[in-house]
């Protein structure tokens, strides 16, 4: 019988020569449901994340996502995650569309699919009248929404959002809050570090694991 969690994280270390960044961090999420990680700067929020996306290897503990041993598995936990990092992971001088298709065809959809995929995209998040403008003329608010909608377009079932408001104004940080929490009600499970609690329940306190 599967595990009821998504992500298991034990014990989990991680240091930089003598600076201890996570000093045993232990959390679990179930699927369906969404976990933000709160702390302070400095607290190995951005740090968990880059592990448990392959984009960082750790020193001690053990971390499991769907499944597959993060230490020994990238590629098959690649093939379950969405990331949508601090700063956009997207083409300035493609259009919103084209960001889309290429990052589609990059995750091995076929052409048919990616641009069939872009469109739901686009439409979801609001962007089919910029679609055909190059990403340097997007706003801040825009070009956030972009960079989740890529992180979306292969259907991963878990999407790690590394403050994903990050840069915001208010209006645009509502708008995308809004944007995660009918994700929430639809089949993600969504781990995501930020720091503002107000939207994003449970949540799980880091402090470098102490």
């Amino acid at each position: 019988m599967p595990s009821k969690y998504a992500i298991t994280v034990k014990n989990l270390k991680k240091s930089y020569g003598k600076t201890e960044v996570l000093k045993g961090v232990n959390l679990s999420v179930e699927r369906g449901t969404m976990l933000a990680l709160l702390g302070p700067n400095g607290a190995g929020k951005t740090t968990t994340v880059r592990i448990m996306s392959t984009l960082l290897k750790f020193d001690g503990g053990s971390v499991m996502i769907e499944g597959h041993d993060v230490s020994k598995e990238q590629d098959a936990v690649r093939n379950v995650i969405g990331l949508t990092g601090q700063s956009a992971a997207v083409d300035e001088m493609l259009t919103g569309r084209e960001n889309l298709i290429m990052m589609g065809q990059l995750y091995r959809l076929t052409s048919k699919s990616a641009k069939a995929r872009a469109e739901e995209l686009l439409e979801r998040f609001d962007l089919v009248k910029a679609a055909n403008r190059p990403l340097k003329t997007y706003s801040g608010g825009m070009r956030r929404r972009l960079d989740l909608a890529v992180s979306l377009i292969a259907t991963p079932p878990i999407i790690f959002l590394d403050e994903p408001t990050t840069g915001l104004d208010p209006r645009s940080r509502i708008a995308m809050w809004d944007i995660i929490n009918e994700l929430k009600k639809g089949r993600y499970d969504n781990s995501f570090d930020d720091s503002i609690p107000r939207r994003s329940r449970p949540a799980c306190r880091s402090d470098r694991g102490d």
